[in-house]
C-alpha cells in the first residue's frame, strides 16, 4: 500500500513552497503529482495535507508519514551507497573548481557529506576565478566545475543544479531602492561592484547592460560577498548578486534589492563534468547531494531550468 516513492514525494512536498515546485523537483507534471497524492489518500482513507496552503500544511497523518520518511529515506540512501561500493568504483578522484564565490554557502556542507559517504574518493577543491576551469576540465585536470556560464566544449556535459534570480543590491538610502525594477540606463552613473572576473562571464553585462549598449560609470571588484555588500551598504556602489546570496542581508535590512528589468534576470547554476564520468556512482551521488543541499539551504531557488540552457 505505502511505497518508498510516496515517502519521497511527501518529503519533497514539505521542502517545496507549492505543488508546482514539488512537481518540478520530482520531474512530474502537476496533474501527475496531484493524482499520486489523491490516490495515496484514498488508499489510506485520510487526508495528508491541507489544500491551497503555502507553504504546504500537513495533517496529523501526513506528519506521521513524514516522520517515517525522515527515518527511512536516509537509511535507504546509505544502503544504496553501500551497494554501489560493493559493485565497485568506490575509489576515485573528484577534483573540482567553482566560479561562484557565493556558492560556498551550500557547497561546503555538500562536500562534507560526500566525504563521509565516500571516504576513498580523493576530493580536492580550487577557486575558478583566476584560471579557465572549463578547458581544464576538458583536459582532465579537473573532474567537476560549478558554473553559471556553460560553454560548448566537446566532451563536456552540464547538469543543471538550480535556477535563481539575479538582483541589484543597493543601499537603503539609494534612489534606486524606490524603483519597482532597474533599467540598464539606471546604471550608467553607478559604480558596479563585481567579483574579480572578466565582464564577459558576468550575466549583468551579457544579458542586461551590453545588449542595451550601457556601461556603468565605474567597475570595482571584491572577492567576498560580505565585502561587496559592505561597500553597497555604505553607498560606495551597487552590485548584482543571486537572490539566495542576498537573502540573509535583506532579512536583516542591511541593503535593499530590486529586479533587473520588468521580467527579472535569471540564471542557472550547472555542474560541468566530462561525459565519460557521468555514469560513475560517486559522481552521481555528489550531484544528487548537491541538489538536495542547495534546495534545503537556499532561499529563492527553483528546479525550473532557464530557457537558454536548451542551447547546449
Amino acid at each position: 500500500m505505502l511505497e518508498i516513492r510516496h515517502l519521497r514525494t511527501l518529503a519533497t512536498l514539505r521542502e517545496a513552497d507549492s505543488l508546482v515546485e514539488a512537481a518540478e523537483r520530482l520531474h512530474l507534471t502537476q496533474s501527475a503529482l496531484s493524482h499520486q497524492l489523491k490516490d495515496l489518500e484514498e488508499r489510506l482513507g485520510l487526508p495528508l495535507f491541507v489544500r491551497k496552503t503555502k507553504p504546504v500544511r500537513f495533517t496529523s497523518a501526513g506528519l506521521r508519514l513524514l516522520r517515517l520518511a525522515d527515518s527511512l529515506l536516509p537509511q535507504l540512501r546509505q544502503a544504496e551507497r553501500d551497494l554501489q561500493r560493493l559493485a565497485g568504483g568506490q575509489a576515485g578522484r573528484l577534483h573540482m573548481a567553482i566560479e561562484c564565490h557565493s556558492c560556498f554557502q551550500w557547497l561546503m556542507p555538500t562536500i562534507d557529506q560526500f566525504r563521509n559517504a565516500w571516504p576513498e574518493v580523493e576530493v580536492d577543491f580550487a577557486s575558478g576565478f583566476f584560471f579557465a576551469p572549463l578547458p581544464a576540465l576538458a583536459r582532465g585536470d579537473l573532474d567537476l566545475v560549478v558554473t553559471s556560464d556553460p560553454q560548448d566544449i566537446p566532451g563536456l556535459s552540464y547538469v543543471p543544479l538550480f535556477t535563481y534570480e539575479a538582483l541589484l543590491a543597493v543601499s537603503n538610502q539609494h534612489p534606486l531602492a524606490s524603483r519597482a525594477y532597474i533599467e540598464p540606463a539606471d546604471l550608467a552613473d553607478e559604480t558596479l561592484i563585481t567579483y574579480p572576473v572578466d565582464r564577459d562571464r558576468l550575466d549583468i553585462f551579457k544579458q542586461f547592460l551590453d545588449p542595451a549598449g550601457i556601461d556603468p560609470q565605474a567597475i570595482r571588484t571584491a572577492e567576498l560577498t560580505v565585502m561587496m555588500l559592505q561597500l553597497v551598504a555604505s553607498g560606495r556602489g551597487v552590485s548584482c548578486l543571486p537572490n539566495w546570496a542576498l537573502a540573509e542581508y535583506l532579512q536583516r535590512g542591511y541593503v535593499s534589492a530590486r529586479p533587473l528589468g520588468p521580467d527579472g534576470l535569471f540564471g542557472t547554476l550547472y555542474a560541468a563534468v566530462r561525459e565519460d564520468m557521468l555514469e560513475m556512482s560517486y559522481l552521481q551521488d555528489f550531484l544528487l547531494t548537491a541538489k538536495d543541499t542547495s534546495f534545503a539551504t537556499l532561499e529563492g531557488v527553483s528546479a525550473r531550468i532557464e530557457q537558454r540552457a536548451n542551447k547546449l
